[in-house]
């Protein structure tokens, strides 16, 4: 699918300002919004918006279909009468500019459990009323997976928290009368996880409708494995090598690469494709087509990963040693095709990408990615990231999620440490020359370099609008802790930051 010239901002609602712990769809999202509309931005790019498990990674999620009740807005809940001001006065004193998660959820979660009180106990009252039947509606057109969801997670919340293949067997097996016991025993928790994706699928609505009418079009994000602990892998384990206990037997990742040394060991379980592909990948229609649902347009993350898929054993304790498997991926995209019509997604395709990969994103006209960052270096792909060498139909970006902002790139010996420092000398230099610095400010000599280019659309992290250096970094692979975490304040977003944005939009005619 081609998208029209135009730019936007990479922004996770988490990083959003606001005095409750964290980033969520109340009024600051809309303040963003002001931001971007005036700054001519036409994307707001967001991670995930999954209900996230180990360690608050946006990319393993508890289910691929739910919301994260962690981004429900209080402030919204305040006004529907759900929660008075008074129930938010013992808000702790959270940092302001980074996620200190634990303490965060234990608290909103306390205030969604009396939100959720409230709901049903205004439901009992007026049983037929219009908010009755706007829930009701919801349960109905959301049955495919909300209701397997609500009680996957009341299970966890009974459980400790741990893992599905952990609870009793019979329950970790779904057999159905032990499915029929559990459920009337979690009712209480089910009937809460039901309203929370209630509210978040209310207020992202009402959000992503001021959006289009600001003519901001959102783009979401697609892992393309989920996670073992989830929603989707308990409800439909045919479609992942597990063992007969629910244990993975075979699990993601990448090989060494210029993130890591010993390459990235997600140990997400892989999919069965042939399985996958006997039932005529109905698993990725219903996934898709909830994505689809949620933004205008989407990113598929690690899309190489359709064609042939890097595998590790789940007994080895790095992605050293791993083995490419060949995936449906022409055949899964054209079932796509056929069902949901035109693809509105951007392909991933960092990394170790193939002829045979770029052939299945051209055959479907996929929008494939640059990062400027990796331009200058000894990375075999840096040639194509440089912006004379680009295509038009491209999404082109100073920076992922995965990287350093720019100033942190650039500040902090560009690249990777290890190498030696003639290399590091080149890469700056030839950075230095490429980008024009000539007092600019580096990011802005990214932003302007990018929005120069010929490639349809460009997309620079709100960090590098702000000048941030690593502090605000928003994930490191391979680290284990720690990610996630950035938050932005107001007062950082300058009026002439505004300004310069958008003088550089009409400039480049995006």
């Amino acid at each position: 699918m081609r998208f029209a010239r135009s730019c936007g901002v990479l922004l996770h609602p988490t990083s959003l300002p606001g005095p409750y712990g964290c980033g969520d769809l109340g009024p600051e999202a809309f303040a963003f919004l002001d931001f971007l509309s005036a700054a001519g931005q036409k994307i707001w790019q967001v991670l995930p918006l999954n209900p996230t498990g180990y360690g608050d990674s946006p990319y393993q999620c508890f289910s691929a279909f739910a919301g994260n009740p962690l981004l429900i807005s209080l402030d919204r809940l305040v006004e529907q009468g759900l929660l008075s001001q008074s129930d938010l006065a013992d808000l702790p004193a959270f940092p302001a500019r980074t996620v200190d998660y634990g303490p965060v959820i234990a608290w909103r979660m306390g205030k969604l459990r009396l939100a959720a009180q409230r709901f049903f106990a205004a439901l009992a009252a007026a049983p037929a009323g219009p908010r009755q039947v706007e829930y009701d509606t919801f349960r109905t057109q959301h049955a495919a997976w909300l209701d397997d969801f609500a009680l996957f997670m009341a299970a966890k919340d009974a459980h400790g928290g741990v893992a599905w293949n952990r609870w009793e067997p019979d329950l970790a097996a779904r057999e159905p009368k032990a499915l029929e016991r559990w459920r009337k025993h979690l009712a209480k928790g089910i009937a809460e996880h039901t309203f929370w994706q209630f509210e978040f699928f209310r207020q992202w609505s009402t959000l992503r409708a001021e959006c289009t009418r600001r003519g901001i079009r959102v783009m979401g994000d697609v892992p393309i494995y989920v996670a073992h602990d989830s929603a989707d892998v308990w409800t439909a384990r045919e479609y992942f090598w597990l063992d007969e206990a629910g244990n993975p037997t075979r699990v993601s990742g990448v090989p060494p690469d210029y993130f890591s040394a010993t390459g990235q060991l997600w140990g997400n379980p892989t999919y069965r494709w042939p399985k996958l592909q006997q039932d005529g990948f109905r698993w990725w229609i219903a996934r898709m087509r909830g994505v689809l649902a949620m933004y205008d347009m989407v990113r598929v993350d690690h899309f190489r990963g359709f064609e042939a898929y890097y595998e590790i054993s789940a007994s080895e304790k790095t992605a050293a040693n791993g083995v490419w498997i060949k995936a449906p991926g022409v055949e899964l995209f054209d079932t796509l095709v056929r069902e949901l019509g035109e693809l509105p997604i951007v392909a991933e395709n960092l990394g170790n990408i193939t002829p045979e990969v770029e052939a299945i994103r051209t055959r479907f006209g996929l929008p494939g990615m640059a990062i400027l960052q990796f331009a200058f270096g000894t990375d075999p792909q840096a040639p194509s990231f440089r912006p004379h060498n680009y295509e038009r139909h491209l999404v082109a970006y100073t920076g992922g999620h995965d990287n350093d902002t720019a100033i942190g790139w650039w500040t902090s010996g560009i690249g990777d440490s290890t190498r030696s420092e003639k290399e590091l000398r080149e890469e700056y230099e030839l950075a230095s020359g490429y980008l024009g610095l000539h007092g600019e400010p580096l990011n802005w000599a990214m932003i302007r370099t990018l929005l120069a280019s010929v490639a349809d659309t460009t997309l620079i992290p709100m960090q590098d609008v702000l000048g941030l250096g690593g502090e605000a970094r928003m994930n490191l692979p391979g680290r284990m802790g720690g990610n996630w975490r950035w938050r932005y304040q107001q007062e950082q977003l300058q009026p002439e930051m505004i300004e310069r944005l958008a003088a550089l939009v009409r400039l480049y005619q995006r």
